[in-house]
């Protein structure tokens, strides 16, 4: 039987081919709304674009059902002159760019000149407009296409009516009223966080729910993301070259749920951009607890010419094209920010100017127990470069101080019980007292118990010890590599031939992390040195965990992605261990060493290494002074 061609109309099961034609325009905006109108939030944001553009200074926003009801945004802006008015809703008519080159550097929210005709190929809509010149406002109706004078005050109004009325399947998909009107809220938030020189005022079903007033970047960003971060945020503002990072960082103290109060922006511009909110989130990692969620509003600005914005109609999506030094620059500035930020405002870097203020008594004013974040509201001064690594690569040169480490190594040492424990006495109480007091005993092998000028700290000694651990692991591995020291037996392990492979081939990057390994046979690995800070610990379960990662994540990748993560899992394992008894002055070196390591709050998971009970939490638990 001769076969059939595919294209034929008769053959089987296939469907009738139409000749190509031309599609209706109207049929090709309902398919543009697909993408451009997803809900009604997104015909908020496209509104409320087009409303900044046109130098609207007071916007509102009005919400009924959901927004498939109705949805209203009024402006203060430049208006549309009535000769023009016509062309507001014709597709790709605009009046923020004209050629290529405009559009390879956009300076405006809004561009492609899709949004308005989108909407209207799914609802009616009425634009209400009016300039400065004119002496009455125009309206514009989508349903008849005709223009006529109308009452109207200086700038636009744009009514949106029955939402997908038109098309009854998209309206199948939309989530409940309440659900659907807390995405339009939401959308409001992330413009406003932007434009913080603007006012924004919503009101769903004729009840105000948000209403932001002009005020400073800070003001704005602080109030998008809510009562609980005003005094838990750590202001930004970092430069190399042509990069600028601005901005919040909620502090890890303060963390959430979700991660429903992250807010990027490109240019002013929300984006939801994979690269950069990996970079942030990274930074964060060892500092909060791996099911937390940080909050931030961080503004990166560039030229726009090194930013694609055309990528998606939404414009919620861009390209960079230096993506991999703006990451690193991104990880780096905010990683910074947030370890010398928590140091800072810490009790750590607070006691001495505060100790004026508070004494040992037990009527002194009570306090909260408290962590490391107390007071963490105040603005961070911009990054000075000075003599170290730099940030981004050579497109971006920035260069940043390491963080400092405690000093003594006999300290250390001491913790890590390569030296005698000196003999300590239990210290008197007074005002000069460091930070976290002296220790005054180890409680169940597990907590520090130190006196304090307050009253009495609690400390998890492994948790403390693995952040101490990791950060001089850190410090070191970015100088020269971790520091080797030799084993005088070496221990020696069975290996698979995959271990063994990536021993073979990867000798100079273990070389740099602290271990010195060698092959016995196809079937044993013997490690010769192990990082000095770690060798008294299981140095063959920690090389065959570091050969592992090596193995599974790749040189490379274990370089430059997994740096943090491989050094954080050795700190774990060479932290003191749970019942390892301690001496006082072992346990108060670990608290000096603690007092001046950046982020020694958390330990590498996140979870809290330390806080404090007042003098006043204690009497008042005993009831004393009743």
């Amino acid at each position: 039987m001769a076969r059939m061609n595919a294209s034929s109309p008769t053959a089987p099961g296939a469907a009738p081919r139409r000749p190509i034609a031309l599609l209706p325009d109207t049929l090709i905006s309902q398919i543009a709304a697909g993408e451009v109108v997803e809900r009604p939030a997104s015909v908020v944001k496209e509104l409320l674009e087009n409303a900044l553009d046109a130098g609207g200074l007071a916007i509102e926003v009005r919400i009924e059902q959901g927004g498939s009801g109705r949805i209203v945004v009024s402006d203060d802006g430049c208006g549309i002159a009535p000769d023009q008015l016509a062309l507001a809703l014709t597709r790709h008519a605009t009046s923020k760019i004209a050629s290529l080159a405009d559009l390879e550097q956009v300076a405006s929210l809004g561009f492609r000149g899709e949004a308005l005709a989108s909407i209207a190929s799914v609802a009616r809509v009425r634009i209400t407009s009016r300039t400065a010149l004119a002496s009455e406002a125009s309206l514009l109706d989508s349903a008849t296409g005709a223009i006529r004078p109308s009452p109207g005050t200086r700038g636009t109004r744009v009514e949106v009516i029955d939402l997908y009325g038109n098309t009854p399947a998209r309206r199948k998909f939309l989530k409940s009223a309440n659900v659907e009107a807390a995405q339009c809220v939401d959308a409001v938030r992330r413009v406003a966080l932007a434009h913080p020189g603007t006012a924004f005022s919503v009101w769903i079903d004729e009840r105000r729910v948000l209403h932001f007033v002009p005020g400073s970047p800070q003001e704005r960003a602080n109030a998008g993301l809510g009562e609980e971060y005003r005094e838990a945020v750590r202001a930004m503002a970092v430069e190399a070259g042509p990069l600028r990072l601005t901005g919040i960082l909620g502090l890890p103290s303060v963390s959430r749920a979700r991660a429903d109060r992250q807010f990027l922006y490109v240019n002013r511009r929300f984006v939801r951009d994979r690269l950069l909110g990996y970079a942030v989130r990274q930074a964060y990692a060892d500092m909060m607890h791996g099911d937390r969620h940080a909050a931030w509003v961080l503004f990166l600005d560039l030229d726009a010419s090194a930013v694609d914005v055309n990528v998606h109609p939404a414009k919620t999506e861009v390209r960079f094209r230096d993506a991999v030094g703006i990451r690193s620059f991104v990880y780096h500035a905010v990683e910074q920010t947030l370890r010398g930020g928590l140091a800072e405002t810490s009790p750590l870097g607070l006691v001495a100017a505060e100790r004026s203020e508070v004494t040992a008594s037990s009527s002194a004013p009570a306090h909260r127990s408290r962590d490391l974040f107390q007071g963490a509201g105040r603005p961070l001064e911009p990054a000075r470069p000075s003599p170290g690594q730099k940030w981004g690569g050579e497109n971006y040169p920035m260069q940043f101080t390491p963080s400092p480490v405690a000093a003594d190594p006999a300290a250390t040492a001491r913790i890590m019980g390569f030296l005698a424990p000196e003999p300590a006495a239990p210290p008197e109480v007074h005002e000069s007292l460091p930070p976290l007091g002296h220790a005054i005993a180890q409680l169940h092998g597990i907590y520090i118990l130190a006196q304090t000028v307050r009253g009495l700290v609690i400390v998890d000694m492994h948790a403390a010890h693995e952040r101490l651990v990791y950060e001089r692991l850190k410090h070191q591995f970015d100088r020269e590599g971790l520091a080797r020291q030799a084993l005088l037996i070496p221990a020696t392990f069975r290996a698979d031939p995959i271990e063994v492979a990536t021993v073979e081939s990867e000798g100079e990057l273990f070389e740099r992390l602290g271990l010195e390994l060698s092959v016995l046979g196809p079937a044993a690995i013997a490690v010769r040195s192990a990082p000095a800070l770690l060798a008294q610990g299981d140095v063959a379960a920690l090389a065959r965990e570091v050969i592992a990662e090596v193995a599974e994540q790749g040189a490379s990748r274990v370089i430059e992605e997994r740096r943090d993560h491989l050094l954080a899992a050795m700190a774990c394992r060479g932290a003191v261990r749970a019942n390892r008894r301690l001496s006082l002055a072992e346990m108060d070196a670990l608290l000096r060493e603690m007092e001046v390591t950046p982020g020694a709050d958390r330990c590498n998971h996140g979870r809290p290494t330390w806080f404090e009970i007042s003098l006043a939490d204690l009497d008042a638990r005993f009831m004393r002074g009743r």
